[in-house]
């Protein structure tokens, strides 16, 4: 066993019994500090103890080169880290030569969204086996997140009728969502005819088929025993009501609020409008929505430009 493979051996050892890491953890770490001594070894150098950032930054160039992901990096790294880090405690090096170094950055993903007549068909979706006053809860909530591109968070916040403790509210009359969003920020949002007309509909068979007590309570949407909606059944309903509805991607609250950014984004092309809708702190966060538009635009361009069609044979 070479000295560079001892100290592996050491380390592997501390994470396993010391740490108490788990069994793939320590697999996964034997693996990329494997790969670590080849390097060092094709390097020339003696010992892992001579590693520098220059070779770590020549390295994660070649991984990145040779088609690892900027995530697939990342772990590899963290790995490495955590060896030199120990290292460094065991006084066997000076300085952790990842120190400062970051894997490249991973493109983020484009935020999935509804085209427009799969949004509309979920929405006009109406199953004929459920109780009416479920089938009426559910619709309200579904026109009420695409409609106004509230967080699945902010909707379980709502309530029937503003009060002093409330943490959001539907103005029935001024037709606007009054919620309070991430940060403790409140906002107002208008809420379209159609969930409007849904919200009318849910809060005149809500109290249908509920225990007495629920009379009493506050939250807008509950379920079947009365108390407050979670998170989880809205998700559980949305998941169950888009594949009743025919909708080939996997449906999810916030799928229907990037449909609404993307949606309104496209017909007004108002960004910072967008912005303010949804409540985002930084233009940034929004801007994401403008690859979507552009995507849209990219694909009937695709479809319709005489000179971007493909020939057909």
């Amino acid at each position: 066993m070479t000295p560079s493979q001892e100290l592996i051996h050491r380390y592997l050892l501390h994470v396993r019994f010391e740490k108490r890491l788990a069994d793939r953890t320590v697999s996964l770490y034997t693996e990329d500090l494997n790969k670590l001594n080849l390097l060092a070894t094709e390097a020339d150098l003696a010992s892992l103890t001579l590693i520098e950032a220059a070779h770590i930054r020549r390295w994660m160039a070649h991984m990145h080169a040779g088609g690892r992901s900027p995530r697939g990096i990342a772990l590899i790294l963290s790995g490495w880290r955590g060896f030199f880090n120990w290292l460094g405690k065991e006084g066997l090096i000076l300085a952790n030569p990842l120190s400062g170094l970051r894997a490249p950055k991973a493109a983020k993903p484009l935020p999935k969204a509804l085209n427009v007549d799969d949004a509309v068909q979920l929405a006009q979706y109406r199953p004929t086996d459920i109780p009416p006053w479920l089938q009426a809860r559910d619709t309200a909530m579904v026109e009420l997140l695409y409609s106004s591109g509230l967080r699945v968070g902010e909707l379980m916040g709502l309530d029937v009728q503003a009060h002093a403790e409330a943490k959001g509210w539907i103005d029935l009359q001024t037709g606007e969502a009054h919620v309070l969003g991430k940060g403790s920020k409140r906002r107002s949002v208008p809420v379209g005819q159609q969930a409007l007309a849904a919200l009318h509909a849910w809060l005149a068979v809500r109290s249908d088929g509920l225990p007495a007590s629920a009379a009493e309570q506050t939250a807008l949407f509950v379920g079947q025993r009365g108390t407050r909606l979670t998170a989880q059944a809205v998700w559980q309903r949305l998941r169950l009501r888009g594949l009743q509805a025919g909708i080939a991607t996997p449906v999810h609250p916030h799928m229907l609020r990037h449909s609404f950014a993307s949606h309104v984004l496209q017909s007004s092309g108002d960004l910072r409008g967008v912005q303010e809708l949804l409540g985002h702190a930084n233009i940034s966060t929004t801007q994401v929505y403008t690859r979507l538009d552009y995507q849209h635009l990219a694909k009937t361009y695709d479809a319709a430009h005489p000179r971007a069609r493909k020939k057909t044979p």
